[in-house]
């Protein structure tokens, strides 16, 4: 009998049970699923969530992986009793929806949409955007969400400038890396999307000296963590000029207070951390080929790198 804890929010176990469950039937395991926990020494596999019951992994000396629901890990990364193999969720869905969240948002901000949806004044204004392969869009972060929106984007035409922390080597990309690379991607940034992990290294990356590297009226994009940007060096930015707009679909605080200076900003477009959510059925089938590697003695997908923070 394969003992797996569901250990994430209450809520969320209404929608995980019967995925998780026909997923599981097909591998034809004997295997006991529960939200709840009377033995913690028996338990295989934890499918975790950081906003779940479970803080302390020390009881659970038997469990051969947590199976983390969320792609970020940066609220469990630093839990010194978590010593289990720990893999974030890589999901095709996961991706599909972030990749279609960074395109429409690119493609509004590179098309001006907001002034023609806006702008229904009677005044016959015409303003004629440049051609895709015109505009320079550049991708903090080449992970797997980077590299799946940087191709479409790619395919769209755009020139894609895209920064990671170590060298990468991609078709249609230009990569940069390091400090001197970040400063040549920022420098290019008509449209600058953020898909970095948040690690010591990355948080308040997008202060006020970065900002101002950035072609004078850039737009930026921030799907992937809200403690990337420096809040008060991107308002004084959007203040002056230097950004031109600001579209943020993540926070350091969620949900994002009523009364926080990006909602009454109108360079700033708020959506509630809806880029990439994890659906689910896919992701019910991520976290059971996990266990059946678990179970084979094969290696676990998407381990995370402790020394790395992703």
């Amino acid at each position: 009998m394969i003992e797996i804890y569901f250990a994430a929010h209450a809520d969320r176990w209404k929608d995980y049970e019967k995925p998780l469950c026909r997923a599981l039937d097909l591998t034809g395991f004997d295997y006991h699923l529960s939200p709840e926990c009377d033995d913690p020494a028996a338990v295989d596999y934890i499918v975790h969530a950081p906003n779940g019951p479970l803080s302390d992994f020390t009881p659970f000396t038997r469990t051969k992986a947590v199976l983390s629901l969320w792609a970020g890990v940066e609220t469990i990364i630093d839990n010194e009793t978590l010593t289990q193999p720990l893999a974030r969720m890589v999901d095709n869905d996961l991706t599909r929806g972030m990749v279609e969240w960074v395109t429409g948002h690119v493609m509004r901000h590179h098309l001006g949409m907001d002034a023609h949806i806006c702008g229904q004044n009677g005044v016959w204004a015409p303003r004629v955007p440049p051609l895709a392969r015109d505009r320079t869009v550049a991708i903090l972060g080449l992970g797997a969400l980077g590299q799946a929106c940087a191709y479409i984007l790619s395919e769209l035409g755009f020139e894609i400038h895209g920064w990671s922390r170590t060298a990468k080597d991609l078709r249609a990309i230009t990569c940069h890396s390091g400090e001197i690379g970040l400063k040549e991607t920022l420098a290019l940034a008509e449209i600058l999307v953020l898909l970095l992990p948040l690690t010591r290294e990355t948080e308040n990356l997008i202060n006020g000296k970065r900002l101002a590297l950035m072609p004078r009226g850039g737009v930026i994009l921030n799907p992937g963590r809200g403690a990337l940007i420096d809040d008060v060096a991107l308002l004084s930015a959007l203040k002056s000029g230097q950004i031109g707009h600001a579209t943020l679909d993540v926070f350091r605080e969620e949900p994002l207070p009523p009364d926080h200076p990006y909602w009454a900003n109108p360079g700033v477009t708020v959506t509630p951390h809806i880029a990439s959510e994890t659906r689910p059925d896919s992701a019910s089938r991520v976290i059971v080929e996990n266990i059946r590697r678990g179970e084979a003695g094969a290696p676990f997908m998407n381990l995370v790198d402790r020394a790395a923070g992703y």
